[in-house]
């Protein structure tokens, strides 16, 4: 799984002109799920999401979590983080999971991370068109990929 992680002032996602998810400050996350992925794959980015130091202190440094500032997660599937552009123009898809795979896996993740936050996670919808606007809050943005964990 690879997440692009960025710390919002606020984040919304619409489809076909209406909100379907939003959120004041927090993450907004987009997610990239391949084949390979597995459950030890969500629980193990899920926690390094919200466990993710990233927030101001009181002395301005980033030394708090999500957990820590009670902030939200905007999560939206885009299998296209998986594109292989080695070769020629277009980009590949080959990796990135084929849709009951990837559903299955995206919807054990917004559990597991509604688990862990206690609180609803907002997301967009998978495979729809989906608009997404945020206000990148620094900016701070992080990629992560669960098979670089070790």
């Amino acid at each position: 799984m690879i997440a692009v992680i960025q710390r919002v002032s606020e984040s919304s996602v619409k489809i076909d002109g209406e909100i379907k998810g939003e959120i004041g400050a927090g993450l907004m996350v987009l997610l990239g799920i391949e084949e390979a992925d597995n459950a030890e794959d969500i629980t193990w980015l899920s926690k390094k999401i919200v466990n993710l130091r990233i927030f101001g202190d009181e002395n301005g440094v980033m030394n708090k979590s999500l957990l820590d500032v009670d902030g939200d997660i905007l999560l939206i599937s885009q299998f296209t983080l998986h594109a292989s552009t080695k070769k020629g123009n277009r980009p590949s898809y080959i990796k990135a999971a084929k849709p009951d795979t990837a559903i299955r896996l995206y919807e054990s993740f917004i559990q597991q991370l509604e688990s862990e936050m206690g609180k609803t996670i907002q997301t967009g919808e998978f495979g729809a068109d989906m608009k997404v606007a945020l206000v990148n809050d620094g900016p701070v943005t992080i990629s992560i990929d669960s098979k670089n964990k070790v």
